[in-house]
């Protein structure tokens, strides 16, 4: 497995802040649905561990080295590179188009977008839209699964984590670059280095939806699936979908009771010492 798939819980976090818009001012009920969950905490609680000591370090060292242009410019760099994971799989999913209109984005940032450091095919109109061989499985019909957290992986289920291997392995430009390389001191490792960097970077921003949570594993993992949930239906997944997901049809589901517990959190670390 290549080294981006090894940490993409890192690109998890950096969604957390549109997720977090998704529930609108809907409380979503906290799932129960977790058969896995004893072992999916300590991965969680060993995930954490490897960030704090060592990835959110660098992150936060290569953000004050650089200035926002310069990691937008990086951002869209490898957005742009790894367009051929979209692109492949849209036409798995039989839409032709979208596979064209992606093709074309892809194209025109990386002409006229100098390598694809710079994104002129927004200018024109060509939206981006990502999606990936989990989102593929989940529109042919085969089921979510249980949710899983992984070491050096993160949160995933058992249907997205066929991803890691057939999109890395298949569709990344990188992922391919690097194993037709040799490896004599490990440079062709750092433009993916670099690109992890950079997703954590981004996440640092939303780092306050997680700190805010009571419990920052049902956070996680309930952000993620319901992340998952509308890249699915492309941003407009059905009513009765949205209800279920939001515990609306459970008779059990006492919002009132969501905000008392999260309220008692609050006021509980309002009166901890600030970490230094």
């Amino acid at each position: 497995m290549s080294l981006p798939t090894s940490f993409i819980l890192f690109k998890r976090v950096a969604a957390l802040a549109a997720v977090a818009l998704l529930a609108g001012c809907t409380i979503a009920k906290p799932r129960t649905d977790d058969p896995l969950e004893q072992f999916n905490r300590k991965a969680y609680h060993f995930n954490d561990q490897i960030d704090q000591a060592v990835i959110r370090p660098v992150a936060v060292g290569y953000r004050k080295i650089t200035n926002p242009p310069v990691r937008r410019s990086i951002s869209d760099f490898y957005t742009n590179i790894r367009m051929p994971i979209t692109i492949a799989n849209d036409l798995l999913q039989a839409r032709p188009v979208r596979a064209a209109q992606g093709t074309g984005r892809f194209l025109v940032n990386l002409t006229l977008g100098v390598g694809g450091f710079f994104d002129p095919a927004s200018q024109m109109g060509i939206p981006l839209n990502e999606t990936d061989f989990g989102i593929t499985l989940a529109r042919w019909g085969v089921p979510e699964g249980d949710y899983l957290v992984l070491p050096f992986v993160g949160s995933t289920t058992v249907r997205d984590v066929w991803r890691l291997p057939v999109d890395s392995y298949f569709f990344d430009p990188l992922s391919y670059y690097s194993r037709n390389h040799s490896f004599k001191a490990g440079q062709y490792y750092l433009p993916q280095v670099l690109y992890l960097v950079t997703l954590r970077a981004r996440a640092i921003d939303a780092e306050s939806f997680l700190q805010s949570a009571y419990d920052p594993y049902v956070f996680l993992r309930d952000a993620y699936r319901q992340q998952r949930l509308y890249q699915i239906y492309d941003g407009n997944p059905p009513n009765d979908v949205i209800e279920q997901m939001q515990g609306q049809k459970d008779q059990n589901f006492d919002p009132d009771e969501l905000l008392k517990e999260q309220h008692d959190w609050e006021r509980k670390n309002e009166q901890k010492p600030a970490n230094n």
